[in-house]
């Protein structure tokens, strides 16, 4: 739950709305009463269009992954431009980009089931979307910040929390819940419309509008789809249906959540996977530490911290272990016990009123 945040947003970026396009079929051609001669030679052009199709991807992709990385110096410090996914000038850009030590393979194993008939968002969350949306993010240190170990923690991190949050996996479903992140883009059951009179003058609740959770960080609450609309450029007050209609603005909204802080002088949940964050005098008394559990503390506060070992958290911390296996790292990454769970940590924000947590 992300409550709004006081004063503007500390990064504004664009977006152009995209419509999403479900798989294409190819269009198949029905030979009818050809002779047989006439047959194989429409069957040897069609394997030479594919053969040449097949090395047109090829050439764009060693293209893209060798495509010059542009380097300047700016008041003395190395920024670089590597194109599109790690555009503007940054330090980050001079490390490797997303796409290049994650690829298109590794987000299948990650989220294998999300396409399976039984899934409930079948065709809508795909890598490009993910890697579009980071794109966006990447500049700013997502996924791009420190050595490539460092980088990739954070990616793992970052899915084993949308996984979690987006699995239908619990049950009795074959492969359990870490086969099934990424199957759900909405809430399907709401229990209430989420809006809250108390923002009126903020963020005022639309006419018809419901806001139930959606995206791939699930957003529920009126002031939280407005302010991470103004933020983010897309106009989610008046249309939250948005989030489960784009998977790249999905994606979008749920990296915004990821690297920004709830409040002045906390961190994110980016800084607590990337060593930005360096825990004051009252943190370690709090417990709280740079990691994994951080980044639970960030998102979830006392609905899954400082309870001991609870199941919410344990789900959450056994999609991060299985996603750092299968993306090569292994689970021996993921720090000790203090640093990987918030069982211990008391909340960033507790509820001003026992009991009162926030949904």
């Amino acid at each position: 739950m992300r409550n709004p945040r006081n004063g503007n947003c500390k990064q504004h970026f664009s977006y152009k709305n995209q419509l999403h396009f479900d798989h294409t079929t190819h269009n198949q051609f029905l030979l009818g009463n050809k002779s047989p001669l006439s047959q194989t030679r429409m069957e040897t052009k069609h394997i030479c269009l594919l053969v040449l199709s097949v090395l047109f991807v090829i050439v764009t992709i060693v293209d893209a992954d060798t495509s010059p990385v542009l380097v300047k110096k700016v008041k003395g410090k190395k920024v670089c431009d590597q194109g599109w996914e790690c555009k503007g000038w940054s330090e980050y850009c001079c490390n490797l980009t997303i796409s290049q030590y994650f690829d298109y393979y590794q987000f299948e194993n990650l989220f294998s089931k999300r396409n399976t008939p039984v899934a409930h968002a079948v065709g809508f969350w795909d890598f490009k979307s993910f890697i579009t949306a980071s794109a966006i993010y990447q500049p700013l240190g997502f996924g791009t910040t420190g050595n490539k170990t460092t980088q990739m923690l954070e990616v793992a991190a970052f899915l084993a929390h949308v996984g979690s949050q987006t699995s239908c996996g619990y049950g009795v479903a074959t492969g359990g819940p870490t086969a099934w992140g990424l199957c759900y883009n909405k809430e399907l059951s709401p229990m209430q419309d989420y809006c809250d009179d108390n923002y009126k003058y903020t963020y005022p609740c639309a006419p018809g509008a419901l806001y139930f959770g959606r995206g791939a960080l699930p957003v529920f609450w009126n002031y939280n789809y407005g302010y991470i609309g103004d933020c983010i450029k897309a106009d989610l007050l008046h249309h939250p249906e948005y989030l489960e209609q784009n998977a790249t603005l999905a994606f979008q909204a749920a990296i915004f959540q990821w690297i920004t802080p709830l409040k002045k002088g906390q961190p994110s949940a980016h800084d607590c996977m990337v060593g930005s964050y360096k825990p004051t005098k009252n943190d370690t008394l709090s417990n709280r530490f740079p990691g994994f559990g951080c980044t639970m503390n960030i998102l979830y506060g006392e609905r899954t911290c400082g309870k001991g070992d609870v199941n919410d958290m344990n789900t959450i911390i056994t999609h991060y272990l299985y996603y750092l296996d299968l993306m090569g790292l292994g689970r021996e990454y993921a720090g000790p016990h203090e640093v990987l769970t918030c069982a211990e940590q008391k909340p960033f924000n507790p509820s001003t009123t026992k009991g009162s947590a926030s949904t």
